[in-house]
């Protein structure tokens, strides 16, 4: 008995996890690039909203017919990798079909049947995606910000998607020791005739060559998450467990800001006092956000756990009357700028140097954040909880309090209430005027 397969197999899965574990750790250390904030509360409201969106998928479903598909391979692409337990277990040991040794037959035919009824649902229902994206050309997924890189991404995952479950029912369809127990083999009975005939030599290198392929190409795909948008399969859970519980839309208060107000109203304080030693930053907090670090960790692992479904721009009432706003192109924008901060830390032996480039600016423009609404729309229609309007709010800070670059309009209506105690252009005296006309 020869051992090289195994060891070959133990090398393959040892680099295929190494490589997948050095991009998680490269991923937290981007998300902890932003500012810290506590999300430690409501826990059980945390939890609920985990389990009800990203494991119930309730919203993916408001959309009936995408949300159908993308459930069917949601739940059959999960449950089917429970093979690749078995998978490891042969490939590291040398068996064949460990599962027949622990389980009886009837209850492993059951698992596997019920794996291949769901390979051939994941398989017709990429279809139908593939279809949708491709043949209709549903409008969402052609956008301006969907350029070579974001289609030609959605396209690859669904061709993984449609190599993978071949292969599984290949594999089972060529293995004569599996067809031969009649049990489990509810889709591969229907696929095993296109390949009689063939000598028994064969049909083992066919279902070898599609075990071996199957699992390293589920270590591939593994490993491509961290460079696609399918990332969300593995953050959909942490982001919806971090999602934003208080009103949406309702703004956090700056603690420099808060503080200078209560010493405004504050009558024993004195204005013209000195702070106390220690009390003064060497650098003044920025206020807003012009570039990744200065948004939260939050909103980091939003533009991560991103889709790219486009549901929220399909629904921006700015972007449906032809704004350049778009909410998926600012959490695609975002993760660009962050993978680009990232790679700058690599290149410099752990620490950012400067490339006088930012978020704002460089990649988003005032005119896409000024075009909001602050409907929330965009986070309503997020199924997994992306908060693209967060984003768009600490940019506008930042051009209001640190650039003093709002819109005339804005700049006008803020200088009548500061004046006048109200947006309007009138003396506070003459406010009541409109009761005495005819």
């Amino acid at each position: 008995m020869t051992y090289l397969p195994n060891i070959v197999f133990a090398i393959i899965l040892f680099c295929g996890i190494g490589y997948f574990a050095k991009n998680v750790k490269k991923l937290f250390r981007n998300i902890n690039l932003g500012q810290d904030v506590d999300v430690s509360d409501n826990k059980p409201e945390r939890w609920k909203n985990m389990a009800r969106i990203a494991l119930g998928q309730s919203k993916m479903v408001r959309r009936p017919v995408s949300g159908f598909l993308h459930v069917v391979v949601y739940v059959g692409f999960v449950i089917i990798n429970i093979e690749v337990l078995e998978i490891i277990i042969d490939g590291l040991f040398g068996t064949h079909r460990i599962g027949l040794s622990v389980l009886p037959t009837s209850v492993y035919g059951f698992l596997i049947g019920t794996f291949e009824v769901l390979a051939c649902l994941v398989f017709v229902s990429v279809i139908v995606f593939w279809i949708r994206r491709n043949v209709i050309k549903i409008q969402r997924f052609w956008k301006s910000e969907m350029t070579s890189w974001p289609k030609s991404d959605g396209n690859i995952i669904l061709y993984f998607e449609m190599v993978l479950m071949s292969l599984f029912l290949i594999m089972n369809a060529t293995d004569l020791h599996f067809q031969g127990l009649n049990s489990g083999n509810v889709i591969s009975q229907y696929i095993a005739p296109m390949f009689s005939g063939l000598p028994e030599t064969t049909l083992h290198f066919i279902e070898r060559s599609a075990w071996w392929i199957h699992i390293v190409g589920i270590l591939i795909f593994l490993n491509y998450l961290y460079f696609s948008k399918h990332l969300h399969i593995l953050l959909a859970f942490p982001n919806t467990f971090y999602g934003k519980l208080t009103p949406k839309g309702q703004f956090n208060n700056l603690e420099s800001v808060t503080n200078e107000v209560k010493l405004m109203m504050d009558p024993n304080a004195d204005p013209f006092a000195a702070p106390a030693e220690g009390d003064v930053d060497e650098v003044p907090a920025k206020f807003g956000a012009s570039d990744v670090q200065d948004l939260s960790w939050v909103s980091l692992l939003n533009a991560y756990t991103c889709t790219e479904c486009g549901r929220c721009t399909s629904e921006c009432p700015a972007n449906l009357t032809g704004k350049k706003l778009s909410p998926r192109k600012i959490m695609m924008d975002t993760r660009d700028r962050l993978e680009e901060v990232g790679k700058n830390i690599d290149a410099n032996n752990g620490e950012f140097k400067d490339d006088r480039k930012q978020l704002l600016g460089d990649y988003i423009t005032n005119e896409e954040i000024w075009a909001c609404t602050s409907c929330n729309a965009c986070v309503e229609a997020c199924p997994v909880s992306i908060d693209p309007l967060s984003i768009i709010i600490e940019m506008r800070r930042y051009l209001v309090m640190e650039q003093s670059a709002a819109p005339t309009e804005l700049n006008n209506m803020m200088t009548n209430i500061e004046n006048n105690g109200a947006p309007w252009p009138y003396n506070q005296m003459d406010r009541l005027n409109w009761k005495d006309e005819k």
